[in-house]
């Protein structure tokens, strides 16, 4: 017997998350994975490898509700929001009998989680302008226990309607567990959830320190949820979640001085999506630039395939949303610095349009 016949079904026929690492690419502009362009400085201050770290640093944790305005009870730190999705699954959803509920176009890893643990991925496509379909939803929630909801979405980067948040977890009371995702909420703080927690036992927020605080490489996330739900969760997690460097780091990034310097960034990368947005509209090639509450913007393209691989033999590496659903022609754009964003629009200028003739808007 092969070693392929030993593993279950469901992961011998699973297709993996296609991360930005996974697809690969020789370039020099990086642009598709919502990374922040430039690394920060950090050095380590603890020294105490040989000692198993804690399960969840308690300085991490303290600094993480300061900044989120939640109690110190109410917030899980892991290995990246990624972990904070299975989590999540694995506490909540029985394989084989419960399902999990996601609203495409959205976030992958939702479905890649469910499949891994053998969990039914239920989808409710998004209305056209994005935004919950409820009633559809409604019908749905049979063996329903964990529903994801990415806000701001991605990859389209839209705000999700908070009246329809609401709505949505008063459908799910005494159902099923709504994990907001708020990956992106520092580029729209005033959009969080987290002030609903004291109203809603069964909300949980996903948070990072990937986006804004541009720390992907640290791999460190967090849930926010209230007590009773944080204690299933510690249940289920692993014993050592973040090794000693990553809390060291983490903590750094979260003091004072650490999120004054995020919110600046914040700042930055919204003045560059905004002047990027408004060259993408002249480009010839470019058929419509969606509006965005996040770091990166999403653009339907004449001929995307065309674009895609123009730029990526360029050396500018995009995300391709060819395949989600409604999302034909679309090409996602992580906003990096202004030179790599000019690099961007040098390119898609020298490419032709639907009309090659388009006047520039007066």
């Amino acid at each position: 017997m092969s070693i392929e016949k030993l593993a279950r079904a469901n992961v011998r026929e699973l297709t993996p998350y296609q991360s930005a690492r996974r697809l690969g690419g020789k370039g020099d502009v990086w642009l598709n994975a919502n990374e922040y362009p430039i690394a920060p400085e950090f050095q380590l201050t603890a020294q105490t490898f040989n000692r198993y770290p804690e399960c969840q640093p308690a300085l991490v944790i303290e600094r993480y509700a300061a900044y989120a305005g939640v109690k110190k009870e109410q917030v899980l730190v892991s290995r990246g929001a990624d972990e904070g999705i299975e989590l999540l699954i694995r506490a909540f959803c029985e394989p084989g009998k419960d399902a999990i509920l996601f609203c495409p176009p959205t976030y992958g890893m939702y479905a890649v989680s469910a499949e891994t643990f053998g969990v039914e991925r239920r989808t409710v496509a998004a209305k056209e302008d994005w935004q919950l379909d409820l009633p559809a939803i409604a019908d749905s929630m049979d063996s329903v226990k964990l529903i994801y909801v990415c806000s701001p979405n991605n990859p389209t980067g839209n705000l999700i309607d908070p009246d329809s948040l609401r709505s949505l977890l008063e459908l799910a009371k005494g159902k099923a567990i709504v994990a907001v995702d708020e990956a992106y909420i520092e580029f729209c703080p005033q959009a969080s959830v987290a002030g609903w927690l004291s109203d809603y036992p069964h909300l949980a927020i996903l948070r990072t320190l990937s986006k804004a605080f541009a720390l992907a490489g640290l791999r460190c996330g967090f849930t926010l949820a209230n007590e009773d739900l944080i204690a299933l969760l510690l249940k289920v997690i692993a014993p050592y979640p973040l090794s000693t460097p990553v809390a060291d780091i983490a903590a750094q990034a979260l003091s004072e001085e650490g999120i004054r310097t995020m919110r600046q960034r914040v700042t930055d990368i919204a003045a560059t999506r905004s002047w990027l947005q408004q060259q993408l509209e002249k480009c010839a090639c470019v058929e419509q630039v969606f509006a965005s509450d996040s770091n990166y913007l999403l653009a339907r393209f004449t001929a995307s395939s065309n674009v895609f691989k123009s730029l990526w033999d360029q050396g500018i590496i995009l995300r391709d949303q060819n395949k989600q659903p409604g999302l034909s022609g679309c090409l996602r754009i992580t906003i990096g610095t202004r030179d790599e964003c000019q690099r961007v629009v040098d390119a898609l200028s020298a490419l032709p349009g639907a009309n090659p003739t388009r006047q520039e808007p007066m």
